[in-house]
């Protein structure tokens, strides 16, 4: 297995995407996963975020990540897809990352729905809505060679019996799942079990745990984590991150394990970097030789 992160680690520090890619290189971290911004951004522009712009040219950023050792394991589009405005913005969104991705030399773009249900639609409209939209995006996706991830993160996604509905849309070997250990957590669910269910279209995986009292106020009542404030290890849900560990390794997965939690300037995440590489040897699960 290989470990990579997000870079909503450093949003509170205020990086930049190339601070980001400094950081991996110096922790010998070789994969590493973003947010794409589609239009120009203030914050962004004047280098405190620490995510992409489609505006950057992805040829020219992925030499510079190469002389780094540093690849791209996926690309966040995460705009909620289940909204009535999920086709007007966010399928183009997708649709652009796609795009970028390939030319980036990324394999995978993030998707999902949004955390609550969407105003002025049941249920069953918005299921409709999103096959639609998916099987547009799969369109672009099958031709660029790009998986289109879901992520379990909303109303839908984070309800197993919609979510395999919604990995259904489509017969296309190229959408598949993103796994998130502390999203499936913190909705109330049993990660372990979440993942068993759905083991054979994962492509790639979120590590979160979750605080004590994080879990403790609304546990079985959010769709999700925006960034854990919890190092790896540290929280409720250490436990069933080394089942689901176990369970992909029995698996044979083989795919990136990206760390998503608070960075605090480099000291939590090293932690949990730390804590994740013990865990991997201690369950006798191979790294990449890169990340030795």
């Amino acid at each position: 297995m290989r470990i990579g992160f997000h870079t909503d680690a450093f949003n509170s520090a205020y990086w930049s995407f190339d601070k980001c890619l400094e950081w991996a290189n110096r922790n010998g971290v070789h994969f590493i996963e973003c947010g794409l911004i589609d239009g120009v951004s203030w914050i962004h522009g004047l280098g405190y975020q620490p995510h992409v712009a489609l505006y950057e040219d992805p040829v020219l950023l992925r030499r510079k990540m190469d002389r780094l050792a540093v690849r791209f394991s996926q690309v966040d589009a995460a705009f909620p897809l289940s909204g009535q405005d999920g086709p007007l913005r966010g399928v183009p969104y997708v649709m652009k990352s796609i795009a970028w991705a390939a030319q980036a030399g990324c394999t995978s773009v993030d998707t999902t729905d949004g955390m609550r249900a969407p105003e002025g639609l049941t249920d069953r409209e918005a299921m409709e809505l999103m096959r639609r939209s998916y099987r547009q995006i799969l369109e672009i996706a099958e031709g660029h060679g790009i998986v289109v991830n879901i992520e379990p993160h909303g109303y839908f996604t984070t309800r197993p019996d919609y979510l395999e509905e919604m990995l259904a849309f489509s017969d296309s070997p190229l959408l598949r799942m993103n796994f998130d250990t502390g999203n499936t957590f913190i909705a109330g669910q049993d990660p372990v079990a979440f993942l068993k269910r759905f083991l054979g279209k994962v492509s790639h995986v979120h590590i979160k745990d979750v605080s004590p009292s994080l879990a403790a106020a609304v546990r079985g009542g959010q769709t999700g984590i925006a960034v854990s404030h919890c190092a790896l290890g540290d929280g409720v849900n250490a436990g069933s991150i080394r089942e689901c560990l176990k369970t992909l390794r029995d698996a044979d997965y083989k795919g990136v394990l990206s760390m998503e939690c608070e960075g605090q300037g480099g000291a939590m995440i090293e932690r949990s970097l730390k804590w994740l590489r013990s865990c991997l040897d201690d369950l006798g699960i191979r790294r990449d030789p890169e990340d030795l």
